[in-house]
C-alpha cells in the first residue's frame, strides 16, 4: 500500500468496471475499498465479519433477510451501515452508487454464503488499486 494520500474521487476515476472493488487503503488486518456499483449484486453473507458501508455518491439500497423477515434500507449520499456477520443481504443501485467498504483482507465480495454469481459481478477479494 502506498504511504501517500489517496483521493478517493480520482481513484473512482481510474476503473469503471461495476461491483469491482479496488483497494485504496489497509487499516491493520482489514482492507478500505472503493466500488462503483449499478443494477444488482446477489444475496450473499459474510458468516465471519460485519460489513461497513458509507456511499460516496448516489444512492445504496440493501435488501436484508433478517429473523423477522425481509426489509430494505436505502442510503443516500454520506450515508453509512452495517450489515451484521451472518445476516443476507442484496446490495442494489438503480441510478448507480460509488461506495466505501470496510473488510477484512481476503474478505470474498459475495461472502461465503451466496447465490449463483452472474457474469457482471466480480467476487474478488478486491483488486489493488492501479
Amino acid at each position: 500500500m502506498t504511504t501517500h494520500p489517496t483521493l478517493l474521487k480520482t481513484a473512482l476515476a481510474g476503473f469503471e468496471t461495476l461491483w469491482s472493488p479496488r483497494i485504496v487503503a489497509q487499516v491493520n488486518d482489514y482492507d478500505v475499498r472503493i466500488a462503483k456499483v449499478a443494477g444488482e449484486h446477489v444475496w450473499h453473507a459474510h458468516d465471519d465479519t460485519d460489513e461497513f458501508f458509507l456511499v460516496i455518491e448516489g444512492e445504496l439500497t440493501i435488501a436484508l433477510r433478517e429473523a423477522g423477515g425481509e426489509r430494505e434500507v436505502t442510503l443516500a449520499q454520506g450515508a453509512v451501515f452495517v450489515v451484521p456477520r451472518g445476516v443476507e443481504h442484496k446490495p442494489s443501485s438503480k441510478a448507480g452508487a460509488s461506495l466505501l467498504l470496510f473488510e477484512p483482507t481476503g474478505t470474498l465480495s459475495v461472502g461465503n454464503r451466496h447465490e449463483t454469481v452472474p457474469a457482471h459481478v466480480d467476487a474478488t477479494t478486491g483488486h489493488p488499486l492501479a
